[in-house]
C-alpha cells in the first residue's frame, strides 16, 4: 500500500492546439511554439511526480492527452476533463485532473452554484461558475477515499462592459469590482459545496487550483471557512505542513509586474491536518516549482506549480514510511 500521497496543482497557461485563436490580444501559437510547450509541460509533470494533479487553462483535453503521452510517469494515468462548450459565446478554458491512483467514482463537473448563491441581477451566467470545478473521488488506500476538487476562480482581469476601456478611471474601477464580485461569489459557492460534500460523505477533501488570490485574501478565506465549525473548515496545506521552514520559505506561484505572490493553493480538510485529533494523515511539506518564472522561459507556464506531500498515519497513529 502506498503511504505517501502527492497532490499538485498546475496552471499550464493556455494549453491549446497550434493556430487556435484564444483571445483578441494573443496570437495563436505556431507549430514550433506548440511543440516546445508540450515538451516543457511534459518534463515539468515528470519533475513533479505527483499522484494526483489538478490542471487549469485547458482549452483542449486532447492536447493534454498529448502532453501525457510525452511523459515518462503519466502515460497510463487516469485523465479526467471536459472540453469547453463549443456553443458558448466565447471560448473559455476548463480544468482537468490526472491521477495515478484509482478512481472510486466517475468525475463530474460542478457547473451550477448551490441554492441561495448567485451574482447580482443582470450579470452574465449569474448562477454558475465561469470555469466549472471538477470533482473526483480518489482511492488513496484500501480504507481511505478522498474527494478531490479542481478549481479555477475568476481572475483579477477587469470585466469590462462592451465599449468600456481602462482610460476612464471609473469604468476601470467598476470593471475590477465586477471581477471581484464574481470571484467572491464563486468562493461562496465553493464554501457551500465543500461543506455539503464533507457532511454528506464524511471523508477527507482536497481542494486545489488557481484561486487568483492569496491565501489570506477575503475570497480565499471564504473558501477556507474561517469561523465555521471545525469539521467544515479547510486548511491551507502550506500553513499546516509539518516541515515548514519560514527562514527559507520561497513559496510563490505568480510574478506580476515584479510582485511575487502565491495564488495557486492546495487546501485540505481536517483529516489531513496533523494538529487535529481526527487526522488520518498530515501534510509533510509543500514544495513550489517556480524557477521558470524568474528564468522567463518562453515555453513555460506563467504559474509555478505547487506540490503537497501527505503521509498517512499507521494504526498506531505514527507516520507510515513510504515504501514500507
Amino acid at each position: 500500500m502506498q503511504q505517501e500521497i502527492r497532490f499538485a496543482t498546475f496552471n499550464v497557461c493556455n494549453l491549446a492546439p497550434p493556430g487556435v485563436k484564444l483571445y483578441d490580444n494573443l496570437l495563436p501559437t505556431t507549430l514550433a511554439e506548440y511543440e516546445a510547450k508540450l515538451n516543457w509541460t511534459a518534463h515539468q509533470l515528470d519533475l513533479l511526480d505527483a499522484d494526483v494533479i489538478g490542471f487549469q487553462e485547458i482549452f483542449s483535453q486532447a492536447t493534454l492527452k498529448e502532453v501525457l503521452a510525452r511523459t515518462t510517469r503519466y502515460r497510463e494515468a487516469f485523465h479526467l476533463g471536459f472540453d469547453p462548450d463549443p456553443a458558448a459565446m466565447r471560448l473559455t478554458p476548463s480544468v482537468a485532473l490526472v491521477s495515478r491512483l484509482p478512481l472510486a467514482a466517475p468525475a463530474r463537473q460542478m457547473i451550477e452554484f448551490p441554492r441561495g448563491i448567485e451574482l447580482p441581477a443582470g450579470s452574465r451566467d449569474a448562477a454558475r461558475f465561469t470555469r466549472a470545478p471538477l470533482h473526483a473521488v480518489i482511492t488513496v488506500s484500501p480504507d481511505v477515499l478522498v474527494d478531490v476538487v479542481v478549481v479555477h476562480l475568476k481572475s483579477r482581469r477587469p470585466d469590462y462592459r462592451t465599449g468600456d476601456t481602462g482610460e476612464d478611471p471609473a469604468l476601470y474601477a467598476l470593471a475590477c469590482l465586477r471581477s471581484l464580485i464574481r470571484r467572491g461569489t464563486e468562493a461562496a459557492a465553493l464554501r457551500v459545496l465543500m461543506t455539503e460534500m464533507g457532511r454528506a460523505n464524511r471523508r477527507p477533501r482536497v481542494l486545489l487550483g488557481d484561486f487568483n488570490d492569496v491565501a489570506d485574501s477575503v475570497t480565499t478565506s471564504i473558501v477556507l471557512g474561517a469561523g465555521t465549525p471545525l469539521g467544515d473548515r479547510l486548511y491551507d496545506a502550506s500553513q499546516v505542513q509539518r516541515r515548514a521552514d519560514h527562514a527559507r520559505h520561497l513559496g510563490f506561484s505568480s510574478v506580476h509586474e515584479g510582485h511575487y505572490s502565491t495564488i495557486d493553493h492546495i487546501l485540505v480538510s481536517e483529516e489531513f491536518n496533523g494538529a487535529l485529533p481526527s487526522a488520518v494523515g498530515e501534510v509533510v511539506d509543500v514544495i513550489y516549482l517556480n524557477d521558470h518564472l524568474d528564468l522567463a522561459l518562453p515555453a513555460a507556464s506563467d504559474h509555478g506549480q505547487v506540490l503537497a506531500r501527505i503521509r498517512l498515519y499507521d494504526e498506531g497513529h505514527g507516520l507510515m514510511e513510504a515504501g514500507v
